[in-house]
C-alpha cells in the first residue's frame, strides 16, 4: 500500500460523516473560547508565581 492510496484512503473516510456533521459546533464561540483561555492561563500565571516567591 503506498503512501498516496492510504492518504486517498484517510481522506474519504474522514469526508463520510461531512454531510451530516459541518464540523462546526453552532455553540462554540471562538471568542468565547479564547477569552476561556486566556483567563485559565492568566490564573495559572498568577497562582505559579505567587507559590514561587523566595523566602
Amino acid at each position: 500500500m503506498s503512501l498516496s492510496s492510504t492518504a486517498h484512503n484517510l481522506v474519504v473516510l474522514a469526508s463520510e460523516g461531512a454531510e451530516q456533521h459541518g464540523g462546526n459546533h453552532d455553540s462554540l464561540n471562538p471568542y468565547v473560547t479564547g477569552g476561556a483561555a486566556f483567563v485559565i492561563l492568566m490564573l495559572m500565571l498568577w497562582v505559579t508565581t505567587r507559590l514561587n516567591r523566595d523566602r
